[in-house]
Parts: structure tokens; sequence; C-alpha cells
């Protein structure tokens, strides 16, 4: 299920997190890990995976008539016919 998730956010956003973290890596390692462009570098990264979460979240929302025939699947609005 994984995997079907991924799809459903923005691949390019998966890629520039890789991306990020490579970068966050290297600045660290040339600057020292308690040097601001670190700490940015890392807020970086969070944002990117904070953003690819809330994706993910908004995919799995349902809508207002989703929600209704889930609470009230006998309603005429919800019923779904094979033809």
């Amino acid at each position: 299920m994984a995997n079907n998730m991924e799809t459903v956010t923005n691949p390019m956003l998966t890629e520039e997190i890789q991306k990020a973290v490579v970068e966050a890596r290297s600045t660290c390692q040339e600057k020292g890990d308690g040097s601001s462009e670190c700490a940015v570098a890392w807020d970086i990264v969070e944002e990117l995976q904070a953003e690819k979460s809330h994706q993910k979240q908004a995919a799995q929302r349902k809508n207002s008539l989703e929600v209704y025939c889930e609470n009230h699947p006998e309603a005429i609005e919800c019923l779904v016919y094979d033809v």
C-alpha cells in the first residue's frame, strides 16, 4: 500500500526530499553540525517531508457525499446500480 500512496503524492517531491537530504548531509559535514547552515538545510528537509505528508492526507480525505453515504448506505443518493 505504501507504493500506492507514493504514486498519489508528487513523485518530484520525493526526489526533491532525497536531494535535500544529500545536500543537508554535505552542508553539515562542511560547515559543522552546530552551524546555522546545517540547521537551515535540515529545516528544508523537514518542510519538504511535511508537504509530502500533507499531500498524502489530502488524498485520503473524503468529500461530504462519501461521508454521508458511509453513514447512510441505504440513501437514494448512495445507491450504485450495475448496468
